[in-house]
C-alpha cells in the first residue's frame, strides 16, 4: 500500500466515524435526558448505554490498540449503567473519543495498516481493527436512530429531506 493510499484509507475511516457521530448527535439532540436512558425492555440497551459502549470501543480498538493510548475500558459498566448521565456529558465523551480516533486513523500509525495486532487474543491487522471498530460504530449508530424513532414516534425529525421524496431515512 502506498503512503497516499494509506492516508486515504485513514481519512475515509475517520470521515465515516464523523458521519455516524453526526447521526448520533442528531438523535440525542431530540431526546430528553430521561428518554436517552429509556429501554424497550430491561434486558436491552438504551441510547445512553450505546453511546457509552461506542466511546469505550473506539477508545479501546483505535486509540489504545492502534494509537498506543492506555486502555482503561470497563466494558461491562457501559451496559450496566442506568443513567441518568446527561446527554451533553455522553456526547462530550463520544466526541472526544472520535476526535482522538481520527487523529490515530490519519496519523503516523495509519502508515502501517498491515501491522500485526491482536484483540481479545485473536490475531488481526491494524486496518482490520480500524475497519471493525468503524463498522461497529456505524451499526450502533443505526440502532440509536431506531431507538430514537421508537421513543419519539411521529415527533422524530429527520436529518434532511427524504431521498426521492418517498422514502424516509434517519
Amino acid at each position: 500500500m502506498t503512503d497516499d493510499t494509506a492516508a486515504l484509507v485513514g481519512r475515509e475511516l475517520a470521515d465515516e466515524l464523523g458521519q455516524a457521530l453526526g447521526r448520533i448527535e442528531h438523535c440525542l439532540g431530540q431526546l430528553t435526558d430521561a428518554q436517552a436512558w429509556w429501554r424497550p425492555r430491561a434486558d436491552l440497551n438504551s441510547v445512553g448505554n450505546l453511546v457509552l459502549h461506542l466511546t469505550g470501543n473506539v477508545r479501546q480498538l483505535i486509540c489504545s490498540e492502534l494509537g498506543g493510548a492506555p486502555d482503561a475500558r470497563d466494558r461491562q459498566a457501559e451496559f450496566d449503567a442506568r443513567g441518568p448521565v446527561p446527554r451533553a456529558d455522553l456526547l462530550a465523551g463520544l466526541r472526544a473519543a472520535v476526535v482522538d480516533a481520527a487523529a490515530v486513523l490519519t496519523g503516523p500509525a495509519a502508515a502501517d495498516w498491515a501491522r500485526a495486532c491482536s484483540f481479545r487474543g485473536q490475531p488481526a491487522t491494524a486496518v482490520g481493527l480500524a475497519v471493525r471498530s468503524v463498522a461497529h460504530f456505524r451499526g450502533h449508530a443505526q440502532e440509536v436512530i431506531h431507538l430514537t424513532r421508537t421513543v419519539l414516534g411521529d415527533a422524530y425529525r429527520f436529518a434532511g429531506p427524504p431521498p426521492g421524496g418517498t422514502t424516509r431515512a434517519g
